[in-house]
């Protein structure tokens, strides 16, 4: 018998979005939750001790709620700081969203890679040890935007923003020491993935833009097994925990198969 439990994608924001993309890829069927802690929002700029007590015992109600299958916590920030604490207190597969450092270290040529992320989540002991462990031949450099979260958020919304401000952002990066050997850059946030092509456009210089999308979606294809092949689209929730006006972002949420809206 299919399972039709849903699966629960959670993130501050729509960032994850790109997340439940890439597994919508490989598991259309699937029935999902997305839950934006739009109550919270945003993360990257909030203290490890505020988000390491909040996303537990949020993603512990929600799990009550919607006896998910199996969670994914589409947010670097939260996974890098509570991950531990979720799959701790949670009787689930948890699915976590770290920098995709080892990808980018294999990619680089130059040996420098940047990281691209929330203020938050570029501090994290957590992304010194996967640089350690995974890209030890490479300088390393970080960048933390808040503003790019936003620009994000916005783009979803069918506001792209001034190509300025992306070149303003990827400067925050590429002008710092070591900068000017970058030649791939970690999109260390779900949000950003959304506005690559913006980032690309504004690059001074060809660079690759990597995230942790797509093995994300392997992991959680792996983890449901063989069964839900057909193609038709999964049933879809898209839950917020403030009473946010979301009306422009219903076709960006319709368009990933989330007809229905709740606000918890």
């Amino acid at each position: 018998m299919t399972d039709r439990r849903p699966l629960l994608f959670f993130d501050s924001g729509v960032g994850g979005l790109s997340v439940l993309d890439a597994v919508r890829a490989l598991r259309p069927a699937a029935p999902i939750v997305y839950v934006a802690d739009s109550g919270g929002f945003p993360y990257g700029t909030r203290g490890e001790a505020e988000i390491a007590a909040r996303v537990p015992a949020l993603l512990g109600r929600f799990a009550e709620r919607y006896r998910p299958r199996l969670v994914v916590i589409a947010c670097n920030t939260a996974s890098t700081i509570a991950l531990a604490a979720v799959r701790a207190a949670l009787d689930l597969p948890i699915v976590g969203t770290v920098p995709a450092i080892k990808p980018a270290a294999l990619l680089s040529r130059t040996r420098a890679i940047g990281v691209l992320g929330t203020e938050a989540t570029v501090r994290q002991p957590y992304v010194d040890r996967l640089a350690a462990e995974f890209a030890a031949d490479c300088t390393v450099v970080r960048h933390g935007s808040a503003w790019l979260v936003e620009l994000a958020e916005a783009a979803l919304r069918g506001h792209p923003g001034d190509p300025a401000e992306y070149r303003a952002i990827l400067a925050g990066l590429l002008d710092r020491p070591s900068g000017d050997a970058i030649d791939t850059v970690v999109l260390a946030c779900t949000h950003f993935p959304l506005v690559a092509d913006q980032l690309a456009a504004a690059s001074p210089r060809p660079i690759a833009f990597v995230d942790g999308a797509a093995g994300i979606a392997r992991r959680v294809a792996s983890l449901l097994g063989q069964e839900d092949r057909t193609t038709e689209p999964g049933e879809g929730t898209a839950v917020f925990t403030s009473d946010i006006n979301v009306d422009a972002l219903r076709p960006a949420l319709a368009a990933r198969g989330l007809s229905r809206i709740e606000r918890l």
